[in-house]
């Protein structure tokens, strides 16, 4: 490869500008005053003008980023975005070196570290059980049950004390998302945040053997006495070979749904401070007071995992030679190269995207998004997130009961101005609310 390539420290100080606000904030679990940092200083804007000096420098692109034993290719095109995604597992793998080596301390067997014939088997138990491409999961109806369960429990505290933290909000969506049996099974979700803490070191942490085998007894524990009508039931149900493993793929699903809780409470931030769609979702959650398929709450998580990408990096691994550009520009990449999709500096471009900083979640249902091929929320093509429909149900399910339950102002910072851009990094452990019991007369109260 000839003219798009950066080596030695050149190469080290870009890679580090387009990762090292995801890489501090925890690639697999959060820091939490890692976060407020990056808040205060705004580290991300940093991968923004990275990736704008390097179209500069290099034009279509991709580049790559020689660093000693690795050679990133990064992508800088929209277009090259959609050809890495829709193009996988061959010849861009999802299974890439440094996700296999952070994943598996949690979940060796889990699908985006597998390869070959069993990784076909474990996509498939997924999107069995997940109800993949399916807006209401077959399961919808006992899963609103105990949404609305966790969300009346929730609001009744909340509006008792006039207000809603971060911390208050995780305790109940762990409990939602762990389900009656393992809903206060402290033990679990510790040697679970254990692992995924040293899953945010990669390579440089020491595999946390003992602690896996426990957590994963307590899986099993829980699969022999799983209720036929929660997920893990549902798992439980789909036939499959012995090596696909269908409970190895749990501990992705409560990976999964963290990032949905973070995502869930700066949709809530949003809507609270933005009046205009405040009120559409307001509107909507008292239309449909039910099981339903919300589309506009759905946008709006949507527009918030897309203002603040819960996966910042997206990373494949090349299986083969790999040709860009065309005529003159035309060049070829070795196989065995990691490739880096820097989803924060495609999302939040104001160069790319008219509305990079603003709250618009009409861009999912007009048409629009769909024009932007690098806007990937829950990245896209054949190793697309399989839960995306279920933890849009979830989330949006969630949501419309407190909205009609309550109202919300946030009363914490950064301002989230409609007529100001909003900041490249929002910190969702420090998120507060005040909360009061909502006036059931069907008009949408605004937060300030």
């Amino acid at each position: 490869m000839s003219g798009h390539r950066l080596t030695g420290i050149r190469a080290a100080t870009a890679l580090a500008d387009l990762g090292l606000a995801g890489f501090a904030a925890g690639v697999i679990a959060r820091r939490r005053r890692v976060m407020g940092l990056l808040e205060r200083t705004q580290l991300d804007t940093r991968a923004v003008r990275r990736m704008r000096d390097l179209r500069r420098e290099f034009g279509e692109g991709p580049v790559e980023l020689v660093v000693p034993g690795r050679r990133v290719l990064v992508v800088l095109e929209p277009a090259d975005v959609g050809r890495v995604l829709d193009e996988a597992p061959t010849p861009f793998h999802p299974a890439n070196r440094e996700k296999r080596a952070a994943l598996g301390q949690f979940q060796p067997h889990g699908v985006l570290v597998s390869k070959g014939k069993v990784r076909e088997q474990r996509r498939a138990v997924n999107e069995a059980a997940l109800d993949t491409g399916r807006p209401l999961h077959r399961l919808a109806a006992p899963f609103t049950e105990v949404i609305a369960e966790e969300a009346d429990q929730l609001l009744a505290a909340a509006t008792r004390e006039g207000h809603l933290d971060a911390a208050r909000f995780t305790t109940a969506w762990w409990r939602l998302t762990l389900g009656p049996a393992a809903r206060d099974d402290d033990e679990i979700t510790d040697q679970l945040w254990k692992l995924r803490s040293a899953a945010n070191w990669s390579f440089l942490a020491p595999q946390h053997r003992k602690v896996r085998e426990k957590f994963f007894d307590g899986l099993y524990g829980y699969a022999d006495r799983a209720d036929e009508y929660s997920l893990l039931g549902a798992l439980l149900t789909i036939p499959s070979a012995g090596a696909t493993d269908p409970v190895g793929q749990i501990p992705h699903w409560l990976f999964a749904f963290d990032a949905a809780g973070i995502a869930l409470t700066r949709t809530l931030a949003l809507l609270a401070t933005h009046p205009e769609q405040l009120a559409a979702a307001t509107g909507e959650a008292h239309q449909h007071d039910g099981i339903a398929v919300l589309p506009y709450l759905r946008a709006c998580v949507l527009e918030s995992v897309r203002l603040w990408p819960t996966t910042p990096l997206i990373l494949r691994d090349t299986t083969e030679d790999t040709v860009w550009g065309a005529g003159a520009q035309r060049f070829t990449v070795d196989a065995g190269a990691a490739v880096l999709v820097a989803a924060t500096a495609f999302h939040r471009d104001e160069r790319l995207l008219p509305f990079a900083h603003d709250f618009v979640p009409e861009i999912w249902l007009d048409g629009r998004a769909q024009r932007y091929p690098q806007l990937v929320p829950f990245s896209a093509g054949p190793a697309a997130c399989p839960g995306r429909d279920l933890v849009l149900f979830v989330t949006s399910t969630l949501l419309a009961r407190m909205l009609r339950n309550a109202t919300f102002a946030v009363g914490s910072a950064p301002d989230l101005r409609p007529d100001a851009p909003l900041p490249f990094t929002l910190n969702n452990f420090g998120l507060d609310f005040t909360v009061r019991a909502a006036v059931h007369d069907h008009r949408a109260t605004a937060g300030s």
